[in-house]
Parts: C-alpha cells; sequence; structure tokens
C-alpha cells in the first residue's frame, strides 16, 4: 500500500481522535484499512516473541506489519497536532458548520458499512439495533461520579481505549461518562514534569489501554472470522446511534470545571471558559437552537460531508487496483 496514502489515512484518524463523538475507527472503515489495522494490532502476543527468537528483527516486523503501522502511527501523530490546533480552533469559532460536515459523513459512513453486508437475516437486524441502542445510550447517558482508585484507572483505559477500534464511539466522552476525564487528563499532564503520582497514575491508564486494545481487536477480529454480517451490521449501528452526538444543533444542559470537576448548569459568571467541558446537551431543531444556527452552510457541509465518504471509497478502490 502506497506509504504517503497510509500517512494521510493516519492523519484523517488522529484528527478524528481530537474531536468528541468522532473515532478513529470510523474512519479507518471508510478509508478500507480497517481490518488490516485490526489484524496488525492482534499481532502483537506472546507469540511474537518466539518470531523474534526464529526468525530475528526482520521477521517480527513482518508479522507485526510494521510498514503499515509506522506509516499509519506517523500520520496519526501530525492528526493529533494538526487537531488540537487547527480543529479545536474550528469547533471553537464554527462549531455548527464542523458537525454538519461530521454527520453528513457518519452518515454516508453508516451507509458504507452496511452496504458490506452482503445478507441481512434477523441476527443481522437484531445486531443493528443493538449497536444503535447502545452508541445512543451512551451519548445521552449521565456520568457517573468517578472513582480515583487504580483499579478504576486501569478500567478506565482499558475501555476508552476501545473507542480508537469501534466506530461511532468517542474515548474522551467515554471518560467524561465514567466520570474519570477531569481526573485522568490533569495527572497525564502533570505526569510530563515527572511528578511521582501523576506518573503512576498515567502509567496504570496506559496500561488498562494496552489491554483494552489488544483484547477489543482480538475479539473484533474474531468476530469478523466467525461473523462478519452480524459484525458489520453492529458496527453499522453504532454508526447510526452516534449521531446523535454530532447533531450540529445542540443546547448545552451541563458543563465541567476541568480543574475541579464541578458540575455547572450555568456558566454565565463563570470567568475562565477555556476551563471548561460540556458534560450534557440536548438536541433541537435549528429554530430552537441557543444561537445563530447558519442552516444553509451547515446543510451544504453535511452534503459534503457525506459525498466526501464515497470519494474516500472511490479512491480507495483506485488504490487496490493500481
Amino acid at each position: 500500500m502506497n506509504k504517503f496514502s497510509l500517512v494521510l489515512k493516519g492523519m484523517a484518524m488522529g484528527i478524528a481522535e481530537v474531536i468528541p463523538g468522532v473515532s478513529g475507527g470510523t474512519i479507518a472503515f471508510i478509508t478500507g484499512i480497517y481490518e488490516q489495522l485490526i489484524k496488525t494490532i492482534t499481532a502483537f502476543s506472546p507469540s511474537l516473541l518466539k518470531t523474534l527468537k526464529n526468525e530475528g528483527f526482520a521477521g517480527a516486523w513482518e508479522a507485526v506489519n510494521g510498514n503499515f503501522l509506522v506509516a499509519l502511527m506517523a500520520g496519526m501523530a501530525g492528526g493529533v497536532v494538526i487537531g488540537v490546533f487547527g480543529v479545536t480552533h474550528l469547533l471553537e469559532e464554527y462549531p455548527q458548520h464542523l458537525w454538519g460536515f461530521f454527520f453528513g459523513l457518519i452518515i454516508a459512513s453508516a451507509i458504507y458499512i452496511g452496504r458490506q453486508v452482503t445478507k441481512w437475516g434477523a441476527g443481522e437486524v437484531v445486531g443493528l439495533l443493538l449497536g444503535a441502542g447502545i452508541a445512543y445510550y451512551i451519548t445521552v447517558a449521565n456520568p457517573a461520579s468517578g472513582n480515583e482508585a487504580l483499579w478504576f484507572v486501569f478500567l478506565s483505559g482499558a475501555i476508552a481505549i476501545s473507542a480508537l477500534i469501534l466506530p461511532g464511539i468517542s474515548g474522551s466522552f467515554i471518560l467524561l461518562l465514567m466520570g474519570m476525564y477531569t481526573f485522568v487528563i490533569p495527572h497525564v499532564k502533570k505526569a510530563l514534569s515527572l511528578e511521582t503520582e501523576s506518573l503512576i497514575i498515567t502509567a496504570v491508564f496506559a496500561a488498562g489501554c494496552l489491554l483494552g486494545i489488544t483484547t477489543i481487536s482480538r475479539v473484533i477480529s474474531w468476530m469478523f472470522q466467525n461473523y462478519k454480517n452480524s459484525t458489520l451490521a453492529v458496527l453499522t449501528g453504532f454508526m447510526i446511534g452516534s449521531l446523535n452526538k454530532v447533531y450540529p444543533w445542540r443546547n448545552t444542559l451541563e458543563w465541567v470545571d476541568k480543574t475541579t470537576g464541578t458540575v455547572l448548569t450555568d456558566i454565565t459568571n463563570f470567568a475562565n471558559p477555556d476551563d471548561l467541558k460540556v458534560l450534557m446537551e440536548e438536541s433541537v431543531s435549528p429554530s430552537n437552537f441557543n444561537g445563530e444556527p447558519h442552516l444553509v452552510p451547515v446543510i451544504v457541509l453535511m452534503v459534503v460531508g457525506f459525498l466526501s465518504v464515497f470519494l474516500i471509497e472511490k479512491f480507495g478502490r483506485s488504490e487496490e487496483t493500481a
């Protein structure tokens, strides 16, 4: 596969991971690298040590699809940087426009994934409804109070990292629902200054992430091998259910102070808006939106987002035949 193309796909995944409500797994799927990504992650297993011993570094590198992984990770790192500085700016200045684009993109992605199901039966329909129900519930669920015990930090890492693999589910939003966002993220930042407590918490969280991504990737890999149609139907449901989180016209009901963890329902007199994270929102019609709805440009960007998926699909097919 063309390395430059992989870097661009990784970059798109990295940008998606920065946006709450959008998953890198979604981008991986519509760019045609989802199954390859799953296989690459599952290659990291105890048997890799045996391969390293018998075939050396070259054999181990081939076993983990090293060229693919390096190109993708390089792109993701660049995408995260672009997302932090670029996309976050767009979210602040043009939120409805950006959400409109991703709303259209995810609708088209759900159609694209659903088209991969070769036969729709009762099992696939149930899987679709189950996936949609779970994803929708995640978007409207009340956040938990959290738990600062190390075992829960480990568990939150294992669950949140699954969002990298599952289309339609955002890792940062999972942390918010578990009540861990305002605890884990500050400690991850403090770990850069080598503070002992933060280093321990970050290490435990990272260990949970490692277990989570290796476990979920193996589960999905097994499901693809044995129940591909049902798995695709569930993933399609995840995409449909997540639409509520990227709907362009949402009124905020609750915010959380990232520095103190305090939940707020009124921020009129709040001194530092940058310290706030949206906690709960309500989807409304454009006419009931608290602010300028920008109806025409948002609809135009929905169409652009929708069409972009099929342009990406066409680009992926041309790569395969090249």
